[in-house]
């Protein structure tokens, strides 16, 4: 087996994320629909983005928040995604690196430049979504160098991907040389539109490709068309070597094999925000689970890291989640 480099190396849509904060009539005036997303050109991300206020940008995307959190969990973990090396570009590179998340795909040389989220959060805290995919489109199985993957010990595949041929192509590529190299490999659902979208594709995947896969209740039902969860959790069993399905406050199951883990939600002060809940619980959990930790304890790790980023804005932890853990585990 390859040297152990990380213990996770991440495939996604790689995304800058522009806070910025607006009143209600800018979005009735951009006839922008409150707490939804939408994904739009280029020339329309600009025009919109010329008209805000000052703003806050990072590096974003699912895949990347679970790799921050990873990373600020102790995991060693790398990043497989496309920007362009324009200022967009710099500021995610620069902002992985900063966190030790190793990003080394070259920069597109296509037309587009790097995407970008508009994170319009209005004065009740409602946060509306404006998003250009641009570079992050650009990702083909030309980027999953064959070293990398074999260097980590999960390979953990973001599902909004999963739109384009090109990029279903490169989760293959990675899946292959991850299982050829002894390793294994983690998808999440991302999003019950995207399985919608692509079920028998999803399902063939997981069955096929995929040893842990995260989902919430929804996206599960939606994979296996099943009216009850309960119903889903019986589907799903067998299909993949471990399924870690969250249900927001009534926590999560962990089923592998004959095992089943029903793991509590950590309690929460006050819901702030519940973007990157599902992120942060699966870098919770594949820190655990990378770090040798039995299924309910990397499950407890998980939910303490999705209560953390819940309790504030913005999808990156901003307590010490490494302290946090070594408190509440004791």
């Amino acid at each position: 087996m390859a040297e152990t480099r990380y213990d996770v190396i991440g495939i996604g849509n790689a995304l800058v994320d522009v806070l910025v904060s607006v009143e209600d009539r800018f979005l009735e005036g951009e006839s922008l629909p409150k707490g939804g997303m939408v994904l739009v050109e280029a020339d329309q991300s600009d025009a919109l983005y010329a008209k805000l206020g000052p703003s806050t940008e990072r590096s974003g995307g699912s895949c990347g928040n679970t790799m921050a959190g990873l990373a600020a969990l102790g995991g060693r973990g790398a990043y497989i995604g496309k920007v362009r090396d324009d200022a967009f570009g710099q500021v995610f590179r620069h902002d992985l690196s900063a966190l030790g998340v190793a990003f080394e795909t070259a920069p597109s040389a296509d037309a587009d430049p790097t995407g970008k989220c508009l994170v319009l959060v209005s004065p009740d805290a409602q946060r509306t979504m404006v998003t250009y995919l641009g570079a992050a489109n650009a990702l083909t199985a030309a980027d999953i160098e064959k070293a990398a993957i074999e260097a980590a010990k999960v390979t953990y595949l973001e599902g909004y991907l999963f739109d384009r041929d090109d990029a279903k192509r490169a989760f293959i590529k990675a899946a292959d040389l991850a299982h050829a190299a002894g390793r294994e490999v983690s998808l999440t659902l991302s999003d019950g539109f995207c399985v919608d979208r692509h079920r028998e594709a999803f399902r063939a995947l997981v069955e096929d490709h995929v040893d842990i896969l995260f989902a919430n209740e929804d996206e599960i039902k939606s994979l296996y068309q099943a009216e009850s969860f309960d119903a889903a959790l019986q589907q799903v069993r067998g299909h993949c070597k471990i399924a870690c399905l969250t249900r927001s406050e009534k926590g999560s199951v962990i089923l592998s094999g004959d095992e089943v883990h029903v793991v509590d939600a950590e309690p929460v002060d006050k819901l702030v925000d519940t973007t990157g809940a599902g992120d942060l619980y699966a870098a919770g959990f594949l820190f655990g689970y990378t770090q040798g930790y039995d299924l309910a304890k990397a499950g407890r790790i998980a939910s303490i890291a999705a209560a953390e980023v819940v309790s504030h804005y913005g999808a990156r932890p901003d307590a010490d989640l490494k302290a946090l853990v070594a408190e509440r585990l004791g």
